[in-house]
């Protein structure tokens, strides 16, 4: 289940915290792994770890003035893809600081990239996010929210990295194979 309860108070906190003034502005926002955030070996769960994300993204969100031109133009937000690396466990009861930020936009996509930190300055997992905002159900240019907010709808240059992630991702087939998943060779 979603942790509604979790949500309404990191959007609490985040609504008390000064605003984020520019796009690369960093939210950070503080968690504790509970006992219905692990699995079977006793760490947070990989699903739980994109949901407790999810939560940062939309506190950042907040911060940013997004949600609120999202529901003046009626606009949604819908997650277009990931790319996760996990590198240290969280366990039950540990405290963990997440770091969100959007990083660039393309004419469909804003990346996002967040990581979950330990307490000793390890960084457990990161992630790359592709978003999209939608309109009446379809994609629109994030350069529109850009300018909704007052920025400029010009992105900030997209790191080789992110690039790199973007230009593979046009690689994969779309949509899967459906005779090479039940069939494989």
């Amino acid at each position: 289940m979603f942790p509604f309860v979790r949500l309404f108070k990191d959007i609490l906190v985040a609504r008390r915290l000064p605003p984020l003034k520019h796009f690369d502005d960093v939210h950070i926002s503080r968690h504790i792994c509970w006992p219905w955030d692990i699995d079977m070996f006793g760490e947070l769960n990989n699903g739980r770890t994109l949901t407790l994300y999810d939560l940062g993204r939309l506190a950042m969100a907040q911060r940013g003035g997004l949600v609120a031109v999202l529901f003046k133009e009626k606009w949604a937000l819908t997650m277009a893809g990931a790319s996760v690396r996990y590198r240290r466990r969280i366990t039950m009861f540990e405290r963990f600081t997440m770091k969100s930020r959007l990083v660039c936009w393309d004419d469909r996509f804003m990346y996002l990239e967040q990581s979950m930190w330990k307490t000793n300055g390890e960084c457990a997992s990161h992630v790359l996010y592709r978003s999209a905002l939608l309109e009446n159900g379809r994609a629109i240019n994030p350069a529109r929210a850009a300018e909704a907010l007052g920025h400029s709808p010009v992105s900030p240059p997209v790191p080789d990295w992110i690039a790199a992630w973007i230009d593979a991702e046009a690689t994969r087939p779309w949509p899967p194979m459906q005779d090479e998943i039940t069939h494989p060779a």
